[in-house]
């Protein structure tokens, strides 16, 4: 394949409207899974998602032409599932499955299409919503990130000449390769692309996946992004998300469904997924909470994913609560994702090495490490922290209180009460970059 020289191509800018999704499989693969059994299982369940900038110094706003996001999501609203992507859903073998993906279900997929949304300006910021039934609004979240993400780095660049967006490609693609020749020098490292969400641009992703699996090789286990796996002949990656327990949670009618929310969860995706995709997500309400509470058949799953705590505190709690139930951490998995760097993976891979097998989603500092780069002074190529959160299901409240306050979201009021139910043993603040 000839590769894209990203430089002349954004310098080229001459069309109408370039498309920053051009598929519906440019999501990440979890979405998909958790969409049939949200499909299968939830089908009359509402559910609102809105953006959340937690990097509240970026005025997205003033950053972002209103109408050029407006024509970005109108063009994904248009968009519809291809034959040869059905075909490949529905013939494609994931996490050694034949058929993961019900005929019911494609056949339901054929005619999906994004439904409408919510655009309104406040303070510098974009207030942007997408309410409507859960198994349509579910597959909003990661292209509108996409969107934003991409738009602000084309505003940023919008005034470089052609040498200059030259330099700042090499430069990226200097400091992506000097990170990758590292992680090449740890025996058994397994490294995915989780980077979707935050990319600075579709085409920057595809560069970063097409350089990973030809700089580390094996080491390289796939993608969470559907359509650079399909393109790529590589494993897509995923199970499940925060939007599961948060609606469930949302949904419930005393204390004690609230409580058992996470664990009801994961009941119903064992029994959807049988044997298969078996990662538990542990830090929607704490992992602390979460742990205290679990019930003993959650220790026979294959592995966690701990994604807002320290990385080692996070797995160290984790290997003590398996050693609890009886199980040898070196046959379980533990998956970090959590704002990596290379620096993080290294010293997170040296702690647990032996241990446990582990494995590393490395996301935005993958696909969106400008910092630096660019010829000129400038940090609005700086990647920032934006989310699409369930923020209601049904009418009621979402919230998510997370193992690092400064990214819960939800109403005050609600997270209180989420609090005295759950606790804030282990939670700990931290600044959130990404």
């Amino acid at each position: 394949m000839a590769r894209t020289d990203i430089a002349r191509r954004v310098y080229n800018h001459t069309w109408k409207l370039d498309p920053i999704v051009r598929s519906l499989l440019d999501t990440d693969f979890y979405k998909l899974l958790m969409l049939q059994m949200i499909w299968g299982m939830y089908p009359k369940v509402d559910a609102t998602f809105t953006l959340i900038n937690r990097t509240t110094s970026v005025r997205l706003a003033d950053e972002i032409d209103e109408g050029e996001l407006r024509e970005q999501l109108d063009h994904a609203r248009t968009l519809r599932f291809t034959k040869k992507e059905m075909i490949w859903l529905g013939g494609n073998t994931f996490y050694g499955r034949k058929q993961i993906f019900e005929p019911e279900f494609l056949a339901w997929l054929e005619d999906f299409r994004l439904p409408d949304y919510e655009l309104t300006k406040r303070d510098g910021q974009y207030e942007l919503s997408f309410p409507g039934p859960w198994m349509y609004t579910t597959l909003w979240e990661i292209p509108a990130l996409a969107i934003i993400n991409e738009l602000r780095s084309r505003a940023a660049m919008r005034s470089f000449g052609q040498f200059a967006l030259d330099v700042l490609y090499a430069r990226a693609k200097a400091k992506m390769w000097a990170k990758t020749e590292r992680l090449k020098a740890l025996p058994g490292i397994r490294i995915s692309d989780f980077g979707t969400r935050r990319r600075h641009s579709f085409l920057w992703q595809r560069w970063c996946v097409e350089a990973l699996k030809e700089g580390i090789g094996e080491a390289f286990t796939g993608t969470s992004n559907v359509l650079l796996a399909m393109d790529n002949d590589l494993e897509a990656l995923g199970t499940n998300a925060h939007e599961l327990p948060m609606v469930f949670a949302a949904l419930a009618n005393s204390v004690e469904e609230l409580r058992q929310a996470p664990y009801k969860v994961l009941q119903d995706w064992q029994r959807y997924y049988g044997g298969n995709l078996l990662i538990v997500l542990p830090d929607t309400f704490g992992t602390s909470a979460f742990l205290r509470d679990a019930p003993d058949w959650i220790a026979d799953w294959t592995g966690f994913r701990p994604d807002s705590a320290p990385p080692i505190e996070g797995g160290e709690k984790i290997l003590a609560w398996w050693r609890e139930k009886g199980k040898d951490p070196k046959q379980k998995l533990l998956i970090f994702s959590d704002g990596l760097e290379v620096e993080t993976i290294e010293e997170t891979y040296k702690h647990f090495r032996g241990k446990v097998r582990m494995s590393f989603g490395w996301g935005t500092n993958l696909t969106n490490d400008f910092e630096g780069c660019a010829p000129t002074e400038t940090n609005s190529l700086d990647a920032i922290s934006l989310v699409c959160k369930v923020s209601e299901a049904n009418g009621r409240p979402a919230v998510k209180l997370s193992d690092n306050p400064a990214k819960s979201t939800g109403d005050e009021k609600e997270i209180k009460r989420y609090l005295r139910v759950f606790g804030e043993k282990g939670r700990v603040e931290q600044l959130v970059k990404v």
